[in-house]
């Protein structure tokens, strides 16, 4: 679950804020406000009902701020935009009224790594606001929290300890000080970081392994995507996979070939690879070996439409084109089988005649749920 943190919030929380601060009426209790909330549909009905719990919400005393967390736990975004804001203005109102926050069940809600991360950093932000011993006491037993939001403040603090032995001259401390670092990163730019400083005393950290990005393809291309109708159509392989098959393509007979990208992060661009096409479809199927049964995030980048198949299923489907390209882009959350697996990516190229709209190419990734390459 994320929790949106946008312009809309900003304005539920000034008119949360502008209203009196008693307890709600009628006998509601945060279970049931939070429900009302929970209830708005994606086209925006019930938006009344939920508006009136979260200002009812609002005006709920400290003591509520923890069960109000709580009901964020599963909250999809749009109800936990109206949550969060009541967080703030619970919080808020009663600082501003010199009344204490739960610190002790702020601070329990923060350990519980059963919760959802987003939830948790939003309770330690509160928590840190009144406790200023909060962060030096919790941050550093982090460093391995499944919560990437909280495990990122436990990794800043690793890499500025590793700095001062740099700084001290003690290479050996640093370096291993950095490769602690270096293994519990998640998020790119810190892990980037600490690999130009390992880099810098010798090392060679494996970014490819690191992130678990793919490099090893096999290509079967170009398909018709006219119009952009390749995208619902289903080209041959995606009714069977027979790497010793040749099948009509858009033009010329098209058979699988193997390609290993020497790009780190396994970017693979396909005009290198099949030849400039415009309105055409590629697949790349790779395989992945696990030894048990588990849950994994497959991770897409690219500037064109996409699908992506794990063991025949479909697990994402993003039809859009040219928008730009980031790794984890896209991510589906999927289960890996005992033994081989299969992934296969559908990436369609349209039509657009514009030199930004010359791109033809993905990269993925396979990782855990805290974004550790397998």
């Amino acid at each position: 679950m994320r929790i949106a943190r946008q312009t809309r919030s900003t304005w539920v929380l000034s008119a949360m804020l502008l209203a009196p601060a008693t307890r709600a009426g009628g006998g509601d209790d945060v279970a049931a406000l939070a429900q009302r909330i929970k209830a708005v549909s994606a086209e925006g009905a019930g938006n009344a009902a939920a508006s009136d719990a979260s200002r009812k919400l609002a005006r709920l005393g400290p003591d509520s701020l923890v069960a109000v967390l709580l009901a964020m736990d599963d909250a999809d975004p749009k109800a936990a935009n109206w949550l969060r804001a009541a967080v703030d203005a619970i919080a808020e109102q009663a600082i501003a009224a010199e009344r204490p926050l739960p610190t002790g069940e702020l601070e329990r809600f923060v350990l519980d790594r059963n919760r959802a991360g987003p939830v948790r950093r939003l309770a330690f932000e509160w928590l840190c606001r009144v406790d200023a011993t909060a962060a030096d006491r919790l941050v550093p037993g982090m460093i391995d929290d499944p919560a990437v939001e909280l495990r990122r403040d436990a990794v800043a603090r690793a890499m500025a300890q590793a700095q001062q032995l740099l700084q001290g001259d003690d290479k050996p401390a640093a370096t291993a000080a950095y490769r602690k670092s270096l293994d519990a990163a998640r998020d790119r730019d810190q892990v980037l970081e600490i690999a130009k400083q390992l880099e810098s005393l010798g090392e060679k950290p494996d970014l490819t392994r690191h992130f678990g990005c793919l490099q090893r393809w096999r290509l079967i291309a170009p398909f018709d995507n006219t119009g952009k109708a390749g995208f619902a159509a289903a080209h041959p392989p995606e009714k069977e996979i027979k790497l010793d098959s040749e099948y009509d393509g858009k033009a010329v007979k098209v058979q699988w070939r193997e390609h290993v990208t020497a790009d780190q992060f396994g970017m693979v661009d396909l005009n290198k690879v099949i030849g400039k096409h415009m309105g055409v479809v590629a697949y790349a199927m790779a395989e992945i070996e696990s030894p048990e049964s588990r849950a994994v995030r497959i991770c897409v980048g690219t500037p064109n439409a996409v699908k992506v198949w794990l063991n025949g299923k479909l697990v994402l489907t993003k039809e859009e084109y040219h928008h730009g390209a980031s790794m984890d882009q896209y991510v589906a959350a999927c289960q890996l089988q005992p033994g081989r697996n299969t992934l296969m990516l559908k990436i369609c190229q349209n039509e657009q005649n514009e030199e930004w709209a010359q791109n033809w190419m993905f990269q993925a990734r396979v990782c855990d749920l805290t974004g550790k390459g397998l």
